[in-house]
């Protein structure tokens, strides 16, 4: 047994706990004398004897620093102190989580104890290094026919969702998670309203859902430090079982919340707004927490990013951000959803980056067989409603006309349904050439 190795430990064990005072405290932003921190660093603020809120080291302003806490802070007063930790954020993950419903730092959200036998987890991690990601070669089920079909997604790619509220995002999310043949789904619901996340909990995951998936919770009402934590939360939960070999889901909704709740601190640190209100902080800090998922040497994390767009406006600096990041992009369309088509997704305006390199020659010609009916119909579309084109002048046109109401019928689907991508695959080949069943 090496006792040197375990003196020099011990030696080097800091034993001293190191205060600082509250000196001012705007807003959300709470300044302090001391401690001796680092950016990142957690502190916590003791509001009396037995209480203490948890905050996290943002800035620095001179010698005073900069903290934003993880819950209200309504019992700080001039005289509170500051504790060092000497550490970022750090969760409990293990497979015993799997099922449970948590907050942006790993508690269970119903108050009950965490399960035994979790190890620790840093949080904040950087992306692996580019030449250590395998390349996308392999289709993962999700069972949606219209993307297992047109849109194809493959174990390790990033998706962006983008969509306007109430086009049906939360429900599509429940589909992937119940019907996906990964391992594992982590979803993160930021900045959602409290009465969503039960609803999404119990009807649109259900009860089979849940049984495979982690859910982390930080609602619209919490503290911005707590919905950013949330999704980085999410992401360290995604890469512990990713090192484990397993293929996990991550659907976070959403992104453009995430993107909010760091614009708050972004301002309140001094940052100056740049591009629609938002600072330079949050363009650098999507990148960061985007390209954490995707594929390693050991497993996948196929990830699923909800992005909010005002007024259906994709040019949206966010999403217009998100999609320059991400490996594809699915447009929840609100005319489609007004019709009754769902999932709402307009095809057209949805694309798969890595669909050429993970489907067959057969299957990429009868997507775009497909897309060529739909394009077709919708270029004449105001032709064929006033009754202005004539049967016979074109073939193309003809064509569309023929087959659009059952290409609609495919591309419709119950949230309760489950197809497999062959079915869906042999489905799309009898629409186009043998009719539906």
């Amino acid at each position: 047994m090496n006792l040197e190795a375990f003196v020099d430990r011990i030696n080097q064990v800091d034993l001293y706990k190191r205060y600082g005072k509250i000196k001012r405290v705007i807003g959300l932003m709470i300044e302090s004398v001391g401690p001796s921190v680092s950016i990142g660093d957690v502190c916590y603020i003791h509001t009396s004897e037995t209480q203490k809120i948890l905050a996290e080291v943002v800035g620095f302003n001179g010698e005073n620093v900069l903290l934003m806490p993880y819950s209200f802070i309504n019992e700080i007063s001039p005289d509170s102190l500051v504790e060092a930790t000497n550490s970022p954020l750090t969760i409990k993950i293990g497979k015993r989580l799997i099922g449970s419903v948590i907050d942006a730092i790993g508690n269970p959200l119903d108050g009950s104890a965490l399960p035994k036998g979790l190890l620790p987890y840093l949080t904040d991690q950087m992306p692996p290094n580019p030449l250590n990601r395998p390349r996308i070669l392999e289709p993962i089920q999700l069972g949606v026919k219209t993307i297992d079909a047109l849109l194809t997604v493959g174990k390790g790619q990033r998706v962006g969702i983008f969509a306007g509220s109430g086009v049906g995002k939360s429900t599509l999310l429940g589909m992937l998670a119940r019907n996906s043949e990964a391992d594992i789904n982590v979803i993160a619901l930021i900045g959602e309203r409290g009465r969503e996340v039960r609803e999404f909990i119990e009807k649109d995951l259900g009860e089979e859902g849940l049984k495979k998936s982690i859910v982390i919770v930080a609602t619209s009402d919490q503290p911005a430090l707590m919905r950013i934590k949330g999704a980085y939360t999410a992401t360290a939960i995604c890469e512990y079982f990713r090192d484990q070999g397993y293929n996990v889901n991550l659907m976070m909704d959403s992104v453009t919340r995430v993107a909010m709740a760091q614009r708050e601190i972004g301002l309140a640190t001094g940052e100056p707004p740049t591009t629609k209100g938002y600072p330079p902080s949050v363009f650098a800090t999507l990148p960061k927490l985007l390209e954490r998922t995707g594929t390693s040497s050991h497993g996948t994390i196929t990830a699923f990013y909800t992005v909010l767009v005002d007024g259906d406006d994709l040019n949206d600096p966010i999403a217009d951000t998100a999609r320059g990041i991400l490996d594809g992009h699915f447009v929840l369309d609100r005319r489609l959803a007004e019709q009754g088509q769902y999932p709402a997704i307009n095809v057209l305006k949805s694309i798969s980056r890595v669909m050429p390199q993970i489907t067959s020659e057969k299957e990429q010609q009868l997507a775009q067989a497909m897309r060529s009916i739909i394009a077709t119909y919708e270029e004449n579309y105001e032709l064929i409603q006033i009754g202005a084109y004539k049967k016979g002048t074109s073939r193309e046109v003809d064509h569309a006309i023929q087959l659009y109401p059952k290409v609609i019928q495919f591309l419709k689907q119950d949230m309760n349904e489950a197809i497999t991508r062959e079915d869906a695959i042999e489905l799309m080949d009898k629409t186009l050439h043998g009719g539906l069943r």
